[in-house]
């Protein structure tokens, strides 16, 4: 992977930090465990400290994870998960004990997972009761514009969210679809596209709803073009092709955002699945009309899961092939929900393998679809409940924690904005890592072991090493102290 050119005062930054850590591994060292595994009551859990002694070569037969902080990659911009209607609707529902307890466990960085980065939707998605849009029907000039349907639960949760991340939570927003009399098959509903009349009022729409919602004392941090734009979905959705997402972006979108002061917010592409990523990022960023608009490229981890393989080699071919762009996944989230089902270890297995092999394949950026649903993984007007970190009971108004939200943590809390992964490896399969380092000097190094295996191994780094044993279906973040 290539390494990215910093400025010159970022390198010497990160020049000190890496001396200073190499320095500190040549004294004795130590790290701090924190755990979450199956048939065990750890969840995030502090399991106590590493001592690390001088280890020259592993032998071939020694598992090992290696660390290597002075190798930097990318830098990390947030991770999080989104404020969806849905996610407003039902945190209304709570008394207000589970709604303190919602806003810790997510945004306390201390007593919960300190998320960093959040994404909403412009007017409705399938999460949402049921379909509206923030003007009246056939007004182009959007004259009628009003987000007043927001402000009854989705803006309330979203400033008490900024307060509760400590006064800063970088926000993103995405469209769902046009409004109806905008699109060729006239319904916000069952795929359709934006008629070429509507183009420049369609981008300005965006630009209505990020100064509604700064005025409103919510800033917005980016943008994406289109939700989903190759899927014809049974709730809102608008299809788009590489060719049409690039000269919406060119000639519509990137103009007039830069028009109306906002070329300072970040323009993400595709927004899709990981599976035609490279197609989709190549046909517009081949073009630099078009490229010269775009922070980076967003994708969905649906479509392509297997068990085995998520198609993360594509995302590192994007990373590879446009490195100066950044990479972020969008949402993601587990579907077809059943309450029966909210205690399946492998929910919290599939965000952890994704994270890992994203941020190892070039992503700065990681967001979740719905932070919290009710016991039905809703509300949702088509019926298409899902899996979130967070359910709550409607029988007693308290969440239910899934695995997944343990798993999130173990990157959202430890991984700061501003970290650089750096190199970490493992000699068996059975063991993913990936690791971070923190503008505090700390070294986040996360394990994850899906295996029904103990495992012992050893956490090298510079000479030196650490036994540790890793717990059947087990994840661990070690914290590393230069």
């Amino acid at each position: 992977m290539q390494q990215p050119t910093y400025p010159v005062q970022l390198s010497k930054v990160l020049l000190m930090l890496g001396l200073a850590f190499t320095a500190g591994m040549s004294r004795a060292q130590n790290a701090t465990v924190f755990t979450t595994a199956a048939n065990t009551a750890l969840r995030l859990s502090n399991s106590g400290k590493l001592v690390f002694k001088e280890m020259k070569q592993p032998l071939e037969t020694q598992i090992c994870i290696f660390v290597d902080p002075e190798r930097k990659f990318q830098s990390v911009t947030g991770i999080g998960g989104t404020i969806t209607d849905a996610t407003a609707e039902t945190y209304a529902t709570l008394p207000e004990a589970s709604r303190r307890e919602f806003l810790k466990a997510y945004y306390d960085k201390e007593s919960g997972i300190g998320y960093s980065l959040a994404r909403t939707t412009i007017h409705s998605s399938d999460f949402s009761s049921g379909s509206y849009t923030y003007i009246q029907e056939n007004d182009a000039a959007l004259k009628t514009f009003s987000v007043s349907h927001d402000e009854k639960y989705r803006i309330p949760l979203i400033r008490q969210a900024i307060q509760a991340a400590g006064g800063k939570l970088p926000l993103f927003v995405s469209p769902w679809s046009p409004p109806a009399f905008m699109k060729d098959n006239k319904n916000m509903l069952k795929g359709g596209k934006l008629l070429p009349d509507y183009r420049a009022a369609w981008a300005k729409y965006y630009v209505k709803f990020i100064q509604t919602y700064e005025k409103m004392g919510i800033p917005i941090w980016g943008l994406t073009v289109q939700n989903e734009p190759m899927a014809t979905q049974r709730w809102e959705s608008c299809i788009f092709t590489a060719e049409e997402e690039r000269d919406f972006i060119k000639m519509h979108l990137g103009p007039t955002l830069q028009k109306n002061g906002l070329s300072d917010k970040r323009l993400i592409a595709w927004d899709h699945n990981r599976d035609q990523v490279y197609q989709r990022a190549s046909t517009i960023l081949k073009d630099p009309e078009a490229a010269k608009y775009v922070w980076g490229i967003g994708y969905h981890w649906y479509e392509t899961w297997t068990g085995s393989d998520m198609l993360f080699d594509n995302v590192k071919l994007v990373h590879e092939a446009f490195p100066d762009k950044q990479l972020m996944l969008t949402e993601g989230c587990v579907e077809k929900f059943n309450l029966d089902s909210v205690s399946r270890w492998d929910l919290g297995e599939r965000y952890g393998y994704s994270l890992i092999n994203d941020f190892n394949s070039g992503v700065t950026a990681w967001t979740d679809w719905n932070m919290l649903l009710d016991d039905r993984g809703g509300p949702n007007h088509v019926g298409n409940f899902c899996f979130a970190p967070l359910h709550a009971d409607s029988k007693t108004g308290k969440l239910i924690y899934t695995n997944s939200y343990y798993y999130l943590g173990h990157f959202s809390k430890f991984v700061r904005p501003g970290a650089f992964r750096v190199a970490s490896s493992s000699n068996r399969d059975k063991l993913l890592t990936t690791a971070f380092l923190n503008t505090d000097g700390n070294v986040a190094v996360v394990v994850m072991n899906r295996s029904a295996d103990k495992i012992p191994y050893y956490l090298w780094m510079a000479g030196k090493a650490a036994e540790v044993q890793s717990l059947p279906h087990s994840i661990s973040t070690f914290i590393i102290q230069p």
